[in-house]
């Protein structure tokens, strides 16, 4: 009878004949454990990304499993390799020597407590001499894992450790497509934004094993971390500047309407320049705030966020009807206005006003009523061509 594969560890491996015999070795050990303590079979699932040192036949001859991927990258090798895994339970680590495997025992013990994705955590663990750059341990990881916390508030003390545990289903769930070293953010960032139960246990990063430089480039690689949290993030990409833009704008320009009503004689700081200036910041928050929407739909749709339920109860009532009926509206009103400004030049016989702001007003409700058309167009088509645009599912 063939026994039951629950756990499955998975490397990534490019290249590591140096490291990966030992790294097996204490897969073994962490795999006998796991057995002893919970009466869980497991394998090993090296995830090959095109090594040309032997890495693949040294794997098969020490008892693991080898799946080639083809596609470049730490991320995409590690998808790879967990979409050939067989267990239930999927352990990811590095082939480099640099984590003991046998600290999986405990990440192990916390999904099968609940916990559908457990992270190693090298602060609250070690972190053992030459292991670690300085520029990455004091400046690299605190930083984007600071960064990621505030935009998403994991709560992660160390978001981008190797080690960790996910279950099968919540590895389904999330639907990754990372292929590079921001596969780590992409993975506890979705992962917090479908409210799954996340946990973290201590983690040893020990000096590598192998004589090269490593694959990782902190300056490329931080960078790629950090757009991919932004990318994630459309609540502080586009809606926080949305907000910002919006009302500065707005108050430029309803104190500078309210001067030319009621003290129209009165010199006032905000001249025509500053309202030209409001006006652009005001069309610039209104496409900001309609990125927003379509990468918040985007994400609901994709099956890795959750709508909000005042977004929920919101769209009940924002439809591509009454985004063009709205924009129609505007651009009605912005068209009337210009024709206003047309008339009253015509009436100085075509002199020179002493203000902008009338044209510039007009202008502005002529862009954003256009800007809502197309915008509501995009999130239609955003949500399959469909007129309401929470009627998909908003969760897996």
């Amino acid at each position: 009878m063939t026994p039951s594969i629950d756990v499955s560890f998975v490397m990534p491996c490019l290249n590591e004949t140096l490291s990966l015999a030992p790294c097996i070795a204490a897969c073994r050990e962490a795999l006998a454990e796991i057995d002893d303590r919970f009466g869980l079979g497991g394998e090993i699932v090296i995830a090959d990304n095109g090594s040309t040192d032997g890495s693949q036949a040294l794997a098969e001859s020490l008892g693991a499993r080898v799946t080639e991927v083809g596609e470049k990258g730490y991320g995409a090798a590690l998808r790879g390799g967990f979409h050939a895994a067989r267990g239930r339970y999927l352990v990811m680590g590095d082939a480099d020597g640099s984590y003991n495997f046998r600290e999986a025992v405990p990440m192990i013990a916390a999904l099968l407590n609940g916990a559908d994705l457990c992270m190693g955590s090298r602060f609250k663990g070690r972190i053992l001499p030459g292991a670690m750059p300085w520029k990455n341990r004091y400046i690299g990881n605190p930083v984007l894992t600071g960064v990621l916390n505030l935009l998403f508030k994991t709560g992660a003390s160390d978001a981008h450790c190797g080690l960790r545990a996910i279950t099968r289903d919540c590895f389904d769930r999330l639907r990754l497509t990372g292929t590079g070293m921001e596969f780590a953010s992409e993975m506890v960032i979705k992962a917090s934004l479908l409210g799954v139960v996340i946990v973290e246990t201590p983690a040893t990063l020990s000096p590598d094993l192998r004589d090269r430089p490593p694959h990782l480039r902190p300056w490329r690689d931080g960078w790629r971390h950090l757009r991919y949290l932004f990318m994630l993030s459309p609540a502080w990409l586009f809606a926080a500047p949305a907000v910002f833009a919006v009302v500065v704008g707005a108050t430029i320009l309803a104190v500078a309407l309210w001067h030319a009503l009621l003290m129209p004689k009165v010199a006032l700081f905000f001249g025509n320049y500053w309202v030209v200036l409001a006006s652009a910041l005001v069309a610039l928050g209104h496409v900001a705030g309609i990125l927003a929407a379509a990468s918040h739909l985007l994400g609901v749709r994709a099956g890795y966020r959750r709508a909000k339920p005042w977004i929920t109860r919101l769209a009940r009532w924002v439809t591509l009807e009454t985004m063009i009926g709205a924009g129609l509206l505007l651009a009605g009103l912005g068209g009337a206005d210009l024709l206003w400004v047309v008339f009253d030049w015509s009436a100085r016989r075509f002199g020179q006003a002493s203000s902008v702001l009338p044209a510039v007003v007009g202008t502005l409700m002529l862009t954003i009523g256009s800007q809502n058309i197309l915008g509501g167009f995009l999130l239609s088509i955003i949500n399959g061509n469909d007129t309401r645009f929470l009627d998909a599912p908003t969760s897996s």
